[in-house]
């Protein structure tokens, strides 16, 4: 009897494990870059980085199809340390930040690619111009965060694309059309409201 109950217990705790609900994880900004770098005339590689992300990241280790991945990047935050560069690339010339002041990303789907390696498809939409775009991805760690014990996932990611296909074209190919991008994001559980950011210290 007492087997029977033992292993009731180890069923219902694998059954609760393989339907457990993934977790939804809020983009941390402050440790977020996505850089974008490219060939000028071949003379040099100048980046750029894209600021103030806003998103969540749906995460499932179980059953990484159930993942989704959702970003908003603002062009307000784009920088390359050089204003005027920033402001010419913040022009009609380039992105027309006015017109359409974020880049977004959408995945669609979302698939195992290796050991710490996903595959992540989705929707860029840059210029007003939306494309299928595939990210690589490593995930370099999920669990409690050291500094707030709450779950965390921090990932990096590369894709290349042209920036020709979403009309964002000028000086082509003197300023190269491929642009290499480059993602690292860390992303928590939002806190329950009313908890502190970090535990209270215990009383001595």
């Amino acid at each position: 009897m007492f087997k029977r109950i033992a292993l009731g217990f180890a069923l219902a705790a694998v059954t609760g494990a393989a339907f457990a609900a993934p977790l939804t994880y809020k983009i941390d900004p402050s440790h977020t870059q996505v850089t974008a770098t490219w060939s000028h005339f071949g003379f040099s590689h100048p980046f750029a980085n894209f600021g103030q992300a806003d998103g969540a990241i749906v995460y499932d280790a179980q059953n990484v199809g159930a993942s989704k991945v959702d970003v908003t990047l603002p062009l307000a935050g784009l920088d390359t340390t050089i204003p005027d560069l920033d402001k010419h690339l913040r022009s009609s010339d380039f992105f027309d930040a006015e017109k359409y002041p974020t880049i977004t990303f959408r995945s669609t789907k979302v698939e195992a690619a290796g050991d710490k390696k996903l595959r992540v498809s989705g929707d860029l939409t840059v210029h007003g111009v939306t494309k299928p775009t595939v990210l690589d991805v490593t995930i370099n760690g999920a669990g409690p965060h050291p500094m707030t014990k709450r779950e965390a996932v921090g990932f990096d990611a590369t894709t290349t694309l042209k920036r020709s296909d979403f009309g964002v074209a000028a000086y082509v190919p003197n300023v190269s059309d491929e642009i290499q991008i480059r993602i690292t994001t860390e992303a928590m559980v939002p806190k329950a409201d009313g908890a502190p950011a970090t535990p209270a210290p215990k009383k001595k």
